[in-house]
């Protein structure tokens, strides 16, 4: 009998179908990709290391780190920091990140240069390997020179990967790649520099990482230096991408539940016109277990064949996510397919289209033969008790999937809560616009405005449905590109000199009136100035900073302990600072302690106001007390610092400057970076506007990542209404050809269903844009502190698309009444 049924009804059945195909290839397609992710980082892991573990330091390490690094004999060595490079050829310089190798590395994977023999040879050569994006920006070709500090090399050969390096950090800083033994000469290592100094090793014989990184790391983090091995590097990474996996996964569940819902609310409808069927096969002597079972189980079909569809869409799709994530990947994923994701494809379809359906089905048990003969709306209710027991098993459900998506239950919890409320908020809305038009029914209007108002609130009707499902959909995309236009505003250039969108590091102390002078001959303001003298916290609350890193009970994040802070000193706070607590210090007073600001974020460390820190300066030990908490905006593109002197505290220290300047266009900022570059080679130079747009691409591609998940629940939600709208047909197609055959002419028809889809579409649409309105208003107040103008994409795009699209589906479903005779259509339909 299910079949039977089935075959009768089957285009309904499929449109039940297509509801949670999409979702369930959305969830199986990241399953598969997570898992194939997983996979090729633990194979990979030291490839991507490109040795069995390394040791670095980010300065010269001490003589006890330096005696053990030398007794583990390292492979391979490297000294890596920023700084300036130029190319002869045309004068062009760049900020690039210069690695000086020394040794074979790496010993797993490989350089990919081009041409290929210049990864090996370039050090025998004395030669350089140049980012190849570098190059054809400069237009430099192997063969030609490039400029680090004090010494020009031959460019051998182009740079398209190597390990530990990825896409968008090369786009912050490019690699260049030189002989370990050149490094020296380029006298770009002056004080201040940041530097990091790298050795690798690799184990010929099978060694316990993990138990070996035990003994090991300890002692170096003592001297200030680190151990990685490739597996620990490789289980960080995992979790790295395993966070995007759980963002990737919610975005593809939420396109399931949607489907979910559209097939709560058709089987609801479809089950309504099985009542009287149902009755007359109890009449026939059919248990309530029998006719309950019917419909159960081509429930249960469509959830299995659906699922099954989705799994092999999903298999498909996969194959689609490294080229969206391959920005965001060091290496390329080799994809592979199990069977695990399959399987809760199918059973995800058969589970949630059961689930979700359980509450229209419960009606089939609750028929009866008398109910039949004069079967209404409120006939044949399933108990409360039953349906709250329902309703808190789809409760359940949501959390467990939920959790075992994050492996959180706070988290779990927060994101079902978080659902409901998008949900209920939606559905409110749709509710309060019905009753509204019950209440303020606009009695004057014409008949068939009327009509199709009046059919957003008659028996079947799928305005809540539509408006949550549509919504939804709309809210996801729509919030995307108003909080993208939030994040965009922060990266715009401020055109006013008061500005720096120029920086200029590490000025020696015996440059800063050469530079300066260089930035005024060209007719440029220098906006700051800023001192910075490097310190390491020596002791703290009377305690020292060695003592409390063997502390396993202490509350201090080790950071603080290890850092070298790069402080500055002046009279007055910045705009990029607020005082929360304590007073501010604008001199040192002689003789006494020092009294110095703290960041908000150092004091989350347990660190108040009136403790007393020791900073060792220079291997000068200085007492200090802190007299006052800034809350920092780091958001901001300049220098901020943890820790403020007070003026007359550390100007006899040694230290260095960075100054910052405004230049009105490029080809000045390429002119002040030429020249300062061809006289101080020491400097590094940030443009700011290069930053912006390096910002704005990697937002793009956020962005675009976002617009391919929500395009899993739009376009869900698209189905959601197509099948809703196809299955009210059959009512909607009776009350029209009702109408002709009382002399209802095809135009009012016309009319009447456009108005009808029209009032859908935009109520749709126009909740979710408001949602999303009202939920980015919040995140600009509240999580970015900017303020909100919201992009008209959504209103100009989202909103009239929406509906034309609801407005054709429901136009296409009237075109059997217009064009037949009402005695055709109704045995047609019959």
């Amino acid at each position: 009998m299910a079949w039977r049924d089935a075959k009768a009804s089957r285009v309904r059945l499929l449109l039940f179908m297509a509801s949670i195909i999409l979702g369930i290839a959305a969830v199986v397609s990241i399953q598969l990709f997570s898992a194939n992710l997983k996979d090729n980082i633990k194979l990979q892991s030291k490839a991507l290391m490109g040795a069995d573990y390394i040791i670095d330091s980010k300065q010269e390490p001490t003589e006890r780190a330096q005696a053990l690094i030398d007794s583990l004999q390292p492979d391979a060595k490297e000294i890596n920091f920023v700084s300036m490079i130029a190319f002869p050829k045309n004068g062009g310089t760049k900020l690039v990140k210069v690695r000086g190798l020394g040794g074979d590395f790496p010993f797993y994977g490989t350089i990919d240069t081009q041409p290929s023999a210049a990864a090996d040879t370039y050090q025998d050569k004395g030669g350089a390997l140049v980012d190849a994006t570098l190059m054809l920006q400069f237009d430099v070709k192997p063969g030609d020179s490039i400029k680090v500090g004090a010494v020009t090399l031959p460019i051998l050969g182009a740079l398209k990967a190597i390990p530990g390096s990825t896409a968008i950090s090369t786009s912050v800083a490019p690699p260049i790649v030189i002989p370990y033994e050149y490094i020296e000469q380029t006298d770009l290592l002056q004080f201040g520099s940041r530097k990091e100094y790298q050795f690798f090793y690799k184990t010929d014989e099978p060694i316990d990482l993990e138990q070996f990184e035990d003994i090991i790391d300890p002692q170096l983090k003592a001297e200030e230096a680190d151990l990685d091995t490739h597996t620990s590097t490789s289980e960080r990474l995992g979790r790295r991408y395993d966070n995007v996996g759980k963002f990737l996964n919610l975005a593809a569940f939420i396109a399931l539940l949607l489907g979910c819902i559209g097939i709560a609310s058709s089987v609801h409808i479809y089950i309504k016109e099985k009542l009287k069927a149902i009755a007359v096969l109890k009449c026939m002597g059919a248990s309530r277990m029998q006719s309950f079972l019917i419909f159960l189980i081509q429930i249960a079909g469509i959830g299995i064949v659906g699922g099954l569809i989705g799994s092999l869409i999903g298999i498909g799709l996969q194959e689609l996510f490294p080229y969206i994530l391959q920005d965001f990947l060091p290496f390329s994923v080799e994809i592979s397919i199990s069977a695990q994701p399959i399987l809760i494809g199918i059973f995800l379809g058969l589970f949630m289209s059961v689930l979700f359906a359980l509450l229209p089905l419960l009606r089939t048990w609750y028929v009866s033969p008398l109910e039949v003969l004069r079967v209404d709306e409120k006939g044949a209710q399933e108990p409360r008790k039953l349906r709250y027991v329902v309703i808190g098993a789809v409760l359940l459900f949501l959390f467990l999937f939920s959790f075992w998506l994050l492996n959180d239950a706070l988290f779990a919890l927060g994101f079902m809560f978080a659902t409901l409320i998008a949900f209920a908020a939606l559905a409110g809305v749709a509710t309060l616009f019905i009753k509204g038009i019950r209440k303020y029914f606009p009695k004057r209007w014409g008949f068939t405005a009327r009509q199709s108002l009046l059919n957003l609130f008659r028996p079947n009707n799928q305005t809540v449905v539509l408006v949550v499902a549509i919504g939804l959909g709309t809210c996801l995309i729509s919030t995307l590109y108003f909080t993208k236009d939030i994040l965009l505003a922060k990266t715009e250039v401020d055109q006013s000199t008061d500005n720096a969108n120029i920086i200029i590091l590490d000025v020696q102390s015996e440059q800063q009136e050469a530079i300066e002078n260089r930035i005024t001959e060209n007719d440029l303001s220098i906006v700051n100035s800023i001192p910075i003298v490097t310190t390491r916290i020596h002791k703290i609350k009377g305690r020292l900073a060695n003592e409390l890193r063997q502390d396993t009970t202490k509350q201090m994040r080790n950071w603080v302990l290890n850092h070298e802070f790069r402080s500055t000193y002046r009279e007055t706070m910045i705009d990029s600072e607020e005082l929360i607590a304590g007073e501010w210090t604008s001199h040192a007073t002689p003789n006494a302690p020092i009294v110095i600001s703290i960041s908000d974020n150092l004091a989350e460390d347990g660190i108040d106001i009136g403790d007393n820190i020791t900073f060792n300066v220079q291997g000068v030990l200085m007492e200090t007390t802190v007299g006052s908490i800034r809350k920092v905006d780091w958001r901001q593109l300049q220098p901020n610092f943890n820790i403020v002197f007070p003026a007359g505290a550390l100007e006899q220290a040694p230290q260095f400057r960075v100054i910052s300047t405004y230049v009105p266009d490029e080809a000045a900022s390429a002119a002040l970076q030429r020249d300062l570059v061809a006289e101080f080679p020491n400097v590094s130079i940030i443009d700011l506007r290069q930053v912006y747009t390096i910002v704005e691409d990697i937002l793009d591609k956020v962005s675009w990542v976002i617009n391919f998940m929500a395009f899993f629940s739009i376009t869900t939600g698209i189905i959601v209404l197509i099948g809703s709208v196809r299955t009210s047909k059959y009512q909607r197609i009776k009350e029209s050809v009702l109408l002709r055959t009382l002399g209802a002419k095809n135009g009012q028809i016309l009319k009447i269903s456009a108005f009808e889809y029209l009032f859908l579409g935009l109520l749709g649409s126009l909740v979710g844009v408001l949602l999303a309105l009202i939920s980015s208003l919040a995140l600009a107040l509240f999580l970015f502190k900017e303020p909100f103008t919201p992009s008209f994409i959504p209103f100009l795009v989202f909103l009239p698309g929406i509906t034309v699209l609801v407005l054709a589906i429901g136009l296409s479903n009237i075109q059997t009444v217009i064009r037949s005779s009402p005695l055709e259509v109704l045995r047609r339909e019959g």
